[in-house]
Parts: structure tokens; sequence; C-alpha cells
């Protein structure tokens, strides 16, 4: 049932493969541009044009290395996590990355229905919090206002003044 929920299966000779193709294909068009200085001025709108592509998509290419980089040192780390080494056992191949797989499923799950179940739990405790507090403050309005309510005396006089606690 995981399985079919994730297809795709983590292929990082695959993703290698294609970042090297891409780092290749953006040296070839370097070396283009390079070669095309030699063209005069009928290539200059291609040349700058070719120009704009490299300084834009060098830095994605560096980004891409940088990420892929970053995806290795990770499934190596994870690979150790789970008592492999990554040399002798690469990711695709590696009993863990089965476990881990078929193991994250219950976790995340599990997980996602925590993280869900505490927002609940923490919206409700603000609803109360916010209510005791609107009920606090009607009991204290009330308080005030009776406090001031006038009162006869017994001589018939009606008394103003705030009620003192100690009467």
């Amino acid at each position: 049932m995981f399985k079919e929920c994730f297809p795709l299966k983590l292929q990082l000779k695959a993703l290698a493969e294609e970042q090297q193709a891409v780092v290749k294909g953006l040296q070839k068009v370097e070396q283009e541009l390079a070669a095309s200085e030699s063209d005069g001025p009928v290539s200059e709108v291609f040349r700058k044009t070719l120009k704009e592509f490299t300084d834009a998509s060098g830095a994605d290419v560096r980004s891409l290395s940088a990420l892929y980089a970053e995806v290795g040192k990770s499934a190596d780390a994870l690979a150790y996590y789970f008592g492999e080494d990554p040399a002798k056992c690469p990711f695709e191949q590696g009993s863990w990355c089965s476990f881990v797989l078929e193991f994250s499923r219950p976790v995340t799950s599990t997980l996602l229905n925590f993280v869900g179940l505490f927002r609940k739990a923490h919206e409700e405790n603000i609803k109360q919090i916010e209510a005791d507090k609107k009920k606090a403050q009607k009991e204290a309005e009330k308080e005030a206002n009776q406090d001031r309510t006038p009162v006869k005396s017994k001589d018939g006089l009606v008394d103003r003044s705030p009620r003192s606690p100690f009467k």
C-alpha cells in the first residue's frame, strides 16, 4: 500500500547523472560563447543573449550542484543512522532504504495526526482563555455597577457612595 503512494524510487545515481549532464551542457554553451567571439559583429546579438543565459544558468547550475551534494550527505547520514556503510551499500540498494520507506509512512501519519490534534487543542485553549477573560471582565463590570447602585439607608436617605466591604 505504501508503495502505491510513492511509486518512484529514490535514484541518487540517476540524479547524479542528470546533474553531470546539466553541468556538461552548460560547459558546452560556454565553449560556444567563447567560439562566437571570433565571429565578429555578425554574432553580437547572439553573444549578448548567450552571455545573459550563461550568467543566469551558471548560478542555477551551481545551486543545483550544491543541492545534490546536500542530498548525498543526507543519504549518507541516513545510512549511518541505520548502521549501514554508504560506500559498501548504495542508497538505492540498501536494505535499510526499504525499511525506512516502509517505516516512515505510519510514523509520518502518526506525526501528522498528532500535529493536527495539537493545533486543535491549542485553538480550543485560546478560545477558552478568551472566554474566561470575557467572563471575568463581565463579572468585574457587574460588581462595579453593584457598588455604585444607590442604597436606601434606614432613615430613608439614598446613599450614592460606593459600598464598603467592611459595613
